[in-house]
């Protein structure tokens, strides 16, 4: 379903993009891809991403009558993502190193945070999420 959602906003948009299932544990990852970078490109900005994938997870609960654990990735945004949310953590460390008592990020989504919570586990430290609705962020912590 979510790949059917998808492939028909993709013709109403007139893009080409190849797109992949996956399913692992609870979550289903759904990834857009395109021979040409380009075509995509408008796409894989981290808020459209995030619309589309709210979309295609609203999409597939009206079909189903079932919420979606559903993750969207077009053109490697995830991965870019990932990228960025470590360089957060990588700065948010150092500040902690250099005697802050701890560090904030910014706000971002319950996917994002979950990323980050494992991100800050692996390096030693510890975080806890503070704040609530789009104002729900990572606090970063030396770990006890």
């Amino acid at each position: 379903l979510a790949a059917d959602y998808l492939e028909s906003l993709l013709d109403i948009a007139d893009l080409d993009g190849d797109i992949e299932i996956e399913v692992r544990g609870e979550r289903t990852y759904v990834t857009v891809g395109s021979p040409d970078s380009n075509d995509l490109g408008a796409l894989s900005t981290p808020d459209v991403v995030s619309a589309l994938q709210d979309l295609t997870r609203l999409a597939v609960q009206q079909k189903t009558g079932e919420f979606a654990r559903l993750v969207l990735d077009v053109a490697g945004s995830r991965e870019a993502r990932v990228a960025v949310l470590e360089k957060l953590v990588d700065v948010a460390i150092e500040k902690i190193e250099g005697g802050s008592k701890s560090a904030a990020l910014p706000p971002m989504s319950s996917y994002e945070r979950k990323l980050v919570h494992d991100m800050v586990s692996e390096r030693g430290f510890q975080s806890v999420s503070e704040g609530e609705g789009k104002d729900r962020h990572t606090v970063i912590t030396p770990a006890p």
